[in-house]
């Protein structure tokens, strides 16, 4: 099983441009967007599940680029070590908890995101005073000592001690009682659940809800603190400027998550699109929530282990696309007001809504099916029943979709 927790590591370059990263390796404005993008390409390719260790010393190996070059491979390779985080976080969570519990723990996973953001800006302001500590600049100990939570050499000690206190399923762990290791269901890998998932036009709509998001969501964790600096602060100002949006975004992440698990509906809780500094609250405290409430809907609504892992990987493969689209759009020349970003991540934003009511339609219509034909065979056994109920899956007359 996966052996690691989220870091948002990808995002910390953003930190690092300010403090003159393109200025040192020489970079061009486009050639330092282009790195952003081989980043999202290695994570699209390479959606398989990977160890922190490769993770962290990657991500420790940003400190020490020395040109366009070697920042291009670093970025490339930071995607394919990060390419199983999040289907794999989220299976191992979907592994351990039960249906109704998996939304609010899946979401605080991810408002770990928004949250180490929040940390991230004073801990950039903090590292890059550290200029010239070692002969490396302020940007290259942003990267090897680490930003927004552990990582970069902290994490490769974390990756071996986890070694020691991550268990892989539950059925195999020690420390249950044989009753509860018994009530879990410990199913086989098998391909045709593959395909079923690749046949269920509704695993390709929680794809493309988070396809929808990913794009305004990256540009923003991206470009934020460049952003900011082009309203006219200097970039340890524009650091700090980070904080609240972020710290913001935390909170009604949490709050919005809870909301939502207690009126058992995700639609209408994902579909709100959130532009000056107080436009940055909005997005964060838009976008952040949402996509938390996204990452969680297939583990709530595909049943079958394989079905669902192969549909937590499909949707992070199909969102990511959009990232890599993003990383292209906030380009120099488009400086200060960034219309040509600003519009896509709006337009997406609209996409997403398109997107996400037509998922909410066909999985209240596949409800309604069912209570139909539970009202005609009243005498239906109850899920998980019988060795048919596991092959029906989440196709089981009893299984209810969460809207």
């Amino acid at each position: 099983m996966w052996r690691r927790r989220y870091r948002p590591w990808r995002n910390v370059v953003a930190n690092a441009r300010i403090e003159g990263l393109t200025t040192d390796l020489h970079m061009t404005g486009n050639q330092y967007l282009t790195g952003l993008t081989l980043y999202f390409i290695g994570y699209v390719l390479f959606e398989l599940p990977t160890l922190t260790l490769a993770w962290g010393i990657v991500a420790t190996l940003m400190g020490v680029t020395q040109n366009l070059s070697g920042f291009s491979a670093v970025r490339f390779f930071l995607g394919v070590t990060e390419s199983g985080l999040f289907p794999g976080v989220v299976f191992y969570l979907s592994m351990w908890y039960k249906r109704a519990e998996r939304q609010y723990r899946i979401s605080l996973f991810f408002s770990a995101a928004s949250l180490a953001g929040a940390f991230g800006g004073i801990l950039a302001w903090g590292i890059a005073h550290m200029r010239n500590v070692g002969g490396y600049k302020g940007w290259r100990w942003i990267f090897i000592l680490g930003l927004r939570c552990p990582r970069g050499l902290l994490t490769i000690v974390i990756s071996l001690i986890a070694y020691f206190f991550i268990s892989n399923y539950p059925s195999t762990v020690s420390w249950l009682s044989d009753d509860e290791r018994d009530s879990t269901h410990d199913e086989k890998f098998s391909w045709a659940e593959v395909w079923v998932a690749c046949k269920d036009v509704k695993c390709w709509l929680y794809g493309f809800a988070f396809h929808t998001m990913s794009l305004p969501l990256y540009t923003l964790s991206l470009f934020l603190p460049t952003i900011i600096q082009d309203m006219g602060y200097t970039s340890a100002q524009s650091q700090l400027l980070t904080i609240p949006p972020y710290a913001l975004a935390t909170i009604f992440t949490v709050i919005w998550t809870v909301t939502s698990e207690k009126s058992g509906r995700r639609a209408p809780f994902i579909i709100r699109p959130g532009v000056s500094y107080l436009g940055t609250f909005f997005a964060a405290a838009g976008i952040y929530p949402s996509v938390a409430l996204v990452l969680s809907w297939p583990a709530n609504n595909v049943s079958g282990q394989t079905k669902r892992a192969t549909a937590n990987a499909m949707q992070i493969s199909i969102g990511n696309c959009g990232a890599v689209l993003g990383t292209q759009l906030y380009r120099p020349i488009t400086s200060p007001r960034y219309v040509l970003g600003h519009s896509f991540a709006l337009g997406y934003l609209v996409m997403n809504i398109v997107v996400v009511s037509r998922l909410w339609y066909i999985l209240s219509w596949e409800n309604k099916k069912k209570q139909e034909h539970l009202e005609k065979y009243p005498e239906t056994k109850g899920f998980h029943d019988s060795d048919e109920d596991l092959i029906l899956g989440d196709q089981h007359p009893r299984w209810h979709f969460n809207t």
